[in-house]
């Protein structure tokens, strides 16, 4: 039985190896072309076999041209551990290709570097985020991101880039932490309005509770790094956002802005 099984997986193993290698011929691509001009096969059918065409290699990385197709939204560059060559390379590749571009976790000096060559980019210093354009406006819903504190702002920022750039409203309430909670109850209204919520907050991160706790909405709670030492660089509030009694919130990871953004938008749509 075994032995069976193992020829059986090794079978399996070289179908799914032929089927990848006839997705990346060009002759497949054109014959499955043809069946849908000539009606042989449906819309839903092709849409289903282009859904994971193509990467392109570049040796250090290998850049995911369909992701927008799949996923709505392009690749985005996470700049930390990456050369300032290496990003600029890709940059160019995705420039070429007309993407929608951000660049998230990067700093000054590489803005600079880049701007040389690509002089229409922006810079957000506070997000630590690159970005070309922002998307065309999808949505009049609004996105609310709120911070416990001051200190809390460079995630948001990261969070709010990345909503704009992929085309949604974007509204910010900074610095309505629990530790002045007056600051946040006359805000009600306006937390109300939001369609999604986006809530940073360090120390003991209880923030995420409280509005979970005010609202319908879903809350995307993001725990920071923010804190004395007992926070544990962000363990703490992340603990107490996931063990959070109010229903309706979820969590992303420490300092994880972008993350939220992210699902923030797919909510949105």
């Amino acid at each position: 039985m075994a032995r069976i099984n193992s020829h059986s997986n090794l079978r399996s193993l070289r179908s799914v190896n032929c089927v990848l290698i006839k997705m990346y011929s060009s002759r497949y691509l054109k014959g499955l072309l043809g069946k849908l001009y000539s009606k042989k096969i449906s819309v839903a059918s092709a849409f289903k076999a282009l859904k994971n065409l193509p990467y392109e290699n570049m040796e250090f990385a290998r850049l995911d041209h369909h992701r927008a197709f799949r996923k709505g939204f392009g690749e985005v560059i996470y700049c930390e551990n990456k050369t300032p060559d290496q990003v600029k390379k890709i940059t160019n590749v995705l420039l070429k290709r007309k993407s929608h571009l951000l660049l998230t976790r990067a700093n000054r000096h590489l803005y600079d570097f880049l701007k040389k060559d690509f002089p229409a980019l922006k810079y957000n210093e506070l997000g630590r985020v690159i970005y070309l354009k922002k998307a065309r406006l999808k949505n009049k819903k609004t996105v609310l991101i709120l911070t416990a504190g001051t200190s809390d702002i460079p995630v948001a920022e990261e969070a709010r880039i990345s909503l704009e750039v992929m085309g949604n409203r974007v509204k910010t309430i900074y610095d309505v932490g629990v530790a002045g909670i007056h600051r946040l109850l006359d805000k009600v209204p306006e937390i109300s309005k939001a369609n999604v919520i986006i809530v940073v907050a360090g120390m003991e991160g209880a923030l995420g509770s409280v509005i979970g706790g005010l609202t319908d909405k879903p809350v995307i709670a993001v725990p920071t790094s923010v804190g004395y030492g007992s926070s544990f660089k962000g363990i703490a509030p992340l603990l107490t956002m996931m063990n959070s009694c109010a229903p309706g919130v979820t969590v992303v990871n420490i300092d994880n802005g972008f993350g939220a953004g992210y699902f923030a938008s797919l909510i949105n749509k």
